[in-house]
């Protein structure tokens, strides 16, 4: 039972917001008012305790999520502190995948931001329950119910304020808990650890009456007791509203919003009351589902510490101590120092030999984890990101997740003959912990390329290769990953036969291509009558074709969304083989794709630009300058926001150009929104170059 108690006092959370919006120094509070620090890091001054990687102290960006574990009020909170730039938005996703709470964060000026969406989008995909926190309400521009309204209509969430603000900009001072109907003023002298709780102001009662009648309306649907106090005016106690509300929170039909300033440390500790008393333990969620890898059925594992053992690794991590640490969720059974584990996945045993708490960079040793746990494991060589472990006696694999494909890609080479072992080292390292990071070699021109999804996100990478691994590095011009397609139908023939002495090999095909339409992806449907081709040999017809994709007709580039039909074909009794008939599929498609009108695809990317008024002339001019399509602007009390789509090969230095532009006080995002097709004036004078490249590097 004191099991059971235990997990029932065990929070798995993570903190999601854009960039900017004040995660990280939300954290450092956090950290601070549970005792885990004695003192306030700042991110401005580059001392926050969670960003410890160089690059983050420099940037003021949280680049990896760090993990931690604090105490508060007897309950265990194991907090994820995310990423908040769209570059990184694998990181969040796959800490969204093994959290059971998260906090989205806004800043109370900006509001809902794009990249807030994304990952409230993402938290949608996974069922995660959350609560707001509005921060920055020091800020001028400040607006607490403003925001609150942007999460309706921008998210759809149904935002219900349990917090008032006293005052907004310069003027606040503290917040009005519409659960208890008390006001809490912070004090400044030590650091808001001292606050004192009194009557409401009476300048803000009858508001704050309207929203807690409002707070009570929304969940006089969760429980028939507070309905009927509620219709007979009777007095209702906050432990009932509580109750209510975290059933409301658990079903994800509510979403209670507080608000404070983590900088000015005010509301931090009724942030942690409300991480206590809404978000779900792991027993409040329902059991895990995964499925069985011999007989494929599903089968669900109970966060319970004596059933079999089943976690998931959601993070890898080079660490220069430790070695290579796997941090893992643990969902059912316990885990002992010393155990092996079995890996579905690939089939492979593993043994653990160290489990370790992390505090951000710094660790403390486990003889055991148990259900609910988030941990860090040494000595898995074998296992990456979205990989199960579990009891071999028990295996099963738990949901994997699905990484996007990577947008932008540069050439890599090392300055030194002393840095080429080295190099591969590094990357290969640096891929195992980032799925969206990849790593290939030309086989035409013998070169190492790295790919990934921006610019900020390769040149951080290159960045931590030269500080982590001392190995430097030259680096080419960003490349884009153009894609091809077909625009029109065509049919083709693909004939594979020679015959001279002994076996020959015998292979003809007839096809069909056509577009399967955006982001389809490659089909393939078999329409052959009355055995024509052996149907053994129809398998290898599909795959001859989707290798056939891999190069494209104008420029070589993967081709994507084609459909291809099987119409026909003939065989040979003795000479037809799996081979010949690949081959036939690869040549049909080479032929059908010529014939089909192809053309090339550029990713376009969703951008969006935060910059004060003054500079929206030259901003607009400049993106439709770079081809851009400017999709909307908004108006905020201290900027405006401009959202565009721009395709990718036009956006690289954009960062430079927008600084100058707005003598450095714009910023913008940028993200992978889809393919489309380049303008064809444009990929005339694309291919002549391409072209020229591969003649220049074979010479």
């Amino acid at each position: 039972m004191s099991m059971d108690r235990q997990l029932g006092q065990t929070r798995n959370i993570g903190i999601m917001a854009h960039i900017d919006a004040g995660k990280t120094t939300t954290t450092e509070r956090i950290l601070f008012y549970s005792g885990k620090v004695h003192r306030i890091g700042e991110v401005d001054e580059g001392a926050a305790t969670m960003d410890w990687m160089e690059q983050e102290k420099e940037r003021g960006i949280t680049i990896t999520s760090a993990a931690t574990t604090i105490f508060w009020n007897g309950t265990r909170i194991n907090i994820i502190d995310t990423p908040g730039h769209v570059d990184f938005t694998m990181e969040v996703e796959r800490s969204l995948r093994v959290l059971d709470g998260a906090i989205a964060l806004f800043c109370s000026v900006g509001g809902v931001e794009p990249q807030s969406e994304t990952v409230w989008r993402q938290a949608d995909k996974y069922r995660v329950p959350r609560i707001a926190y509005v921060n920055k309400m020091d800020r001028i521009g400040a607006n607490f119910l403003g925001a609150c309204e942007m999460m309706k209509k921008r998210l759809g969430a149904n935002a219900v304020p349990i917090h008032l603000p006293i005052g907004q900009g310069d003027l606040f001072t503290g917040v009005i808990d519409l659960i208890t109907m008390t006001a809490r003023n912070y004090r400044d002298e030590n650091q808001g650890v001292l606050f004192v709780d009194g009557p409401i102001p009476y300048s803000l009662y009858d508001q704050a009456q309207e929203k807690r009648e409002k707070l009570l309306e929304e969940l006089a649907d969760y429980d028939e007791g507070l309905l009927d106090k509620f219709v007979h005016n009777q007095p209702i106690e906050p432990d009932e509203i509580r109750v209510a509300l975290r059933k409301a929170v658990l079903d994800l039909k509510i979403t209670p919003v507080l608000c404070g300033s983590s900088y000015k440390n005010k509301g931090v500790q009724a942030l942690l009351d409300a991480i206590v008393a809404f978000l779900p333990s792991p027993l409040d969620l329902p059991p895990v589902k995964g499925f069985d890898p011999v007989h494929s059925k599903e089968i669900v594992r109970e966060p319970d510490p004596d059933k079999p053992f089943a976690g998931l690794v959601f993070k890898i991590m080079s660490d220069p101590y430790v070695g290579r640490l796997s941090y893992a969720r643990i969902y059912s059974g316990t885990l002992k120092a010393g155990d092996t584990v079995y890996n579905p996945v690939n089939q492979r045993r593993e043994r653990i030999s160290r489990i370790l708490a992390m505090h951000a960079n710094k660790r403390a040793d486990l003889k055991e984890c148990q259900a609910g746990d988030i941990v860090a494991l040494v000595g898995l060589k074998q296992t990456t990101t979205g990989h199960t472990i579990c009891a071999e006696s028990h295996p099963i694999i738990l949901e994997q997740m699905t990484f996007p494909s990577p947008v932008i890609y540069v050439a890599i080479e090392p300055k030194t003959k002393a840095d080429q072992d080295k190099l591969s080292e590094s990357l290969n390292r640096l891929a195992d912990e980032d799925p969206t990071f990849q790593v290939k070699t030309d086989t035409e021109t013998g070169q190492t390329i790295i790919s990934g999804m921006g610019e900020l996100h390769l040149e951080i990478l290159v960045d931590r290769m030269k500080r982590e691994f001392n190995v430097s590095a030259n680096v080419g011009k960003p490349q884009v990953a153009y894609r091809e397609t077909i625009t029109a139908t065509a049919e083709a023939e693909g004939k594979f036969i020679r015959q001279t002495g002994g076996r020959g090999q015998y292979g003809h095909v007839k096809i069909r291509v056509m577009p399967s339409g955006q982001g389809k992806g490659f089909e393939f449907e078999d329409c052959t009558k009355g055995g024509t081709i052996p149907n053994e040999f129809i398998p290898a017809v599909q795959q001859g074709a989707k290798e056939a994709l891999e190069n494209g007709i104008i420029a070589g580039y993967p081709m994507v969304d084609v459909r291809v039909e099987l119409l026909d074909g003939s065989y040979h009794e003795v000479d037809s083989s799996e081979i010949a008939f690949k081959i036939a599929g690869s040549m049909a498609l080479q032929e059908g794709a010529r014939r089909a009108s192809p053309t090339m695809l550029e990713p376009v990317m969703d951008v969006e630009v935060v910059s004060p008024e003054e500079y929206m002339g030259d901003v607009i001019g400049d993106l439709n300058s770079r081809r851009g399509k400017v999709a909307g602007v908004v108006h905020r009390p201290d900027a405006i926001v401009i959202a565009a789509q721009a395709p990718l090969s036009e956006m690289f230095g954009y960062a430079t150009t927008l600084r100058s532009l707005s003598q450095g006080r714009a910023v913008y995002t940028m993200q992978f929104a889809h393919y489309a097709p380049i303008p064809e004036a444009m990929q005339e004078k694309m291919i002549q170059q391409i072209r020229g490249v591969l003649v220049d590097q074979k010479k």
